[in-house]
C-alpha cells in the first residue's frame, strides 16, 4: 500500500465528493424512507464502472467490486439515512425538508463510501478478491437497516468488515481507535405508574403516582450503584417524566420514559429483572400499580482485536502516531454490530471537528455538521484499507 498514492488519488476526486455530501444534506431523508437518497448512490455508482449493483432492501445499495483473482472479501459499510430535526445552521446548503436534518454525518459517511468506491473501481485488474460497498438505510431508527441487510446475505463470505463514524468531539485529522467494547446496546424502557388522583389539598385521599414515581427514578439509580461491579459500565437515564394538568390536580398516572445502555451481555439481560424489582417494591409499599416495557436495541459494538489492529496499522501507515488517537468506549449505540455478529471487523473514529471554525456542536443537534477536511481521512483510509488487504503483489523477474 502506497500512502502517497492513496493521497494523490483522493485529492483527485475530493472536490466531487464534498459536493455530493453538499447534495445529501440538501436532501435528507428519514430512516426506512431513503428513497431519493438510494436512487442517487445507485446512479452515482452506475456511472463508475466495474461494479456489481444491487438492491437488497429498498432504501439500500451495494456495489461488488470483484477483482482479477480470487482473495479475501471486504465490505465496507455507510449508513444513509437523516435524523428528524429542524436545521438551524445556516448552511447554503442546508437542509431543504422541513424538520428532517442530516445531524449525524451520515452524508459524509456517504460521500466518503462513494469517493472510495471511484477510486477502487479503478483499480479493479489490482485486487485480489472482493470489495462490498454497503450503502445502508435505517441506522437511527430501531430494528435498524443493518439486521435487514444482513438477513438479505451482504455478509455473506465477507472476511472482514470496517466502518467509520464521523466525530464532531474529536477534532478533525485525527482517526480515533478503539480496541474491543467500543459502543454501548442502546435498550429503551417505557414505566407508567398508576395511582389514584385527587385534589392537590388533599392528598391523603389519593396515592400519589408523582411521589411514588419520583422515588422509582431516584432508586433505579441504586441498580448502576449497588448491582453491578463499578469496574462494569452501566447507564440507567430517564429521560422523560410526564404527569399532570395543573397545579391542583393530583395526577392518576405517570409516564416515564429512558435509556439503558451497557455492554456486558450478562448484565444487559439483568437489567430488566433489577428494574422491576425496584420498580414493584416500591409500586406496592405505596398502593400503586405499574406498566413496565424494556426493550432490546441494538447490540454493542465490540471490535474484534485482529481487525482493529489492521485499521490501527493503516491510520499509522497513512498520518503517523500523532494523528492516531487511542480512546475510549462511548455509551451512544450502533447498530455496525449486526455485521460485526458475522465477521471479524472494526469500527472506528474519524474526526470531524473544529473548534477555530465553530464546528463545535454534538452530534443530533440543530446547528451539527462537519469540518469537510475530514472527507479525506475518511476515504483514505478505505481505500489504503482495501489496497493493503487485497492488492496483489507485482511479480519480478
Amino acid at each position: 500500500m502506497d500512502s502517497s498514492e492513496v493521497k494523490k488519488d483522493t485529492a483527485a476526486v475530493i472536490g466531487q465528493v464534498v459536493e455530493w455530501r453538499r447534495y445529501l444534506h440538501k436532501h435528507p431523508e428519514l430512516s426506512f424512507h431513503e428513497e431519493k437518497t438510494s436512487q442517487f448512490i445507485y446512479e452515482t455508482l452506475l456511472s463508475f464502472g466495474n461494479l456489481e449493483l444491487s438492491r437488497p432492501t429498498r432504501n439500500s445499495v451495494v456495489a461488488r467490486l470483484i477483482g482479477k483473482d480470487p482473495g479475501k472479501i471486504l465490505a465496507i459499510r455507510a449508513d444513509i439515512d437523516a435524523l428528524p430535526i429542524q436545521e438551524d445552521t445556516g448552511l447554503t446548503f442546508a437542509s431543504e425538508n422541513p424538520g428532517v436534518m442530516h445531524a449525524c454525518g451520515h452524508d459524509g459517511h456517504t460521500a466518503i463510501l462513494l469517493g472510495a468506491a471511484k477510486i477502487l473501481s479503478e483499480k479493479q485488474n489490482e485486487l485480489r478478491g472482493e470489495i462490498r460497498f454497503i450503502f445502508q438505510h435505517a441506522e437511527e431508527l430501531y430494528p435498524g437497516g443493518a439486521e435487514e441487510l444482513v438477513e438479505a446475505g451482504v455478509m455473506d463470505g465477507v472476511d472482514t468488515v470496517i466502518g467509520t463514524h464521523l466525530w464532531s468531539p474529536l477534532e478533525a485529522g485525527k482517526i480515533g481507535i478503539i480496541y474491543g467494547p467500543m459502543l454501548a446496546s442502546p435498550d429503551t424502557f417505557y414505566l407508567t405508574v398508576k395511582g389514584r388522583g385527587g385534589h392537590g389539598g388533599l392528598p391523603h385521599e389519593t396515592v400519589d403516582s408523582i411521589a411514588v414515581a419520583a422515588q422509582v427514578v431516584t432508586n433505579l439509580q441504586h441498580i448502576v450503584s449497588r448491582n453491578v461491579d463499578p469496574i462494569e459500565q452501566l447507564v440507567i437515564s430517564v429521560t422523560k417524566f410526564a404527569g399532570g394538568t395543573t397545579h391542583n390536580v393530583i395526577p392518576g398516572s405517570v409516564e416515564i420514559m429512558g435509556t439503558v445502555r451497557s455492554f456486558n451481555p450478562s448484565i444487559r439481560e439483568k437489567v430488566p429483572e433489577w428494574m422491576e424489582r425496584v420498580i414493584k417494591g416500591i409500586t406496592l409499599a405505596h398502593g400503586a400499580s405499574y406498566d413496565f416495557t424494556f426493550d432490546f436495541g441494538y447490540r454493542p459494538v465490540i471490535n474484534h482485536d485482529e481487525s482493529t489492529r489492521f485499521v490501527h496499522d493503516t491510520a499509522l501507515e497513512l498520518y503517523g502516531e500523532a494523528s492516531v488517537e487511542l480512546m475510549k468506549p462511548n455509551m451512544v449505540g450502533e447498530d455496525f454490530s449486526a455485521y460485526l455478529q458475522k465477521a471479524d471487523g472494526c469500527f472506528f473514529f474519524t474526526g470531524a471537528g473544529n473548534v477555530e471554525k465553530g464546528i463545535i456542536y454534538p452530534h443530533h443537534h440543530p446547528r451539527f455538521t462537519i469540518d469537510e477536511e475530514s472527507l479525506s481521512m475518511g476515504i483514505e483510509m478505505f481505500v489504503a484499507a482495501a489496497l493493503k488487504m487485497l492488492k496483489m503483489e507485482v511479480s519480478t523477474v
